[in-house]
């Protein structure tokens, strides 16, 4: 694999024609694959293309381990709450 192959997050943005705030939403709920180089996300182009076209077999198949961690974990607690708490 070349280095031109695997594009930043900006980079995938601009040639699917996205955000790059929408690039970092699909990649955090696993949406598109990605591949970590040190600290830093990079994608394969052809991967994404395949992952969001669904001829990508691998997307379909969710982990029942994944689907219950995502079920059981709460919302996180939002600063609002404590920030307007009564006595501050």
């Amino acid at each position: 694999m070349k280095k031109k192959d695997l594009l930043t997050v900006k980079e995938l943005a601009a040639e699917l024609r996205m955000s790059p705030k929408s690039i970092q939403r699909a990649y955090r709920k696993e949406e598109i694959p990605l591949q970590w180089l040190g600290r830093m996300a990079r994608f394969n182009l052809a991967k994404v293309r395949r992952r969001w076209n669904g001829t990508d077999e691998a997307a379909c198949v969710v982990s029942t381990a994944t689907l219950h961690r995502r079920a059981r974990s709460p919302a996180p607690a939002g600063g609002a709450q404590r920030r307007n708490a009564p006595g501050r």
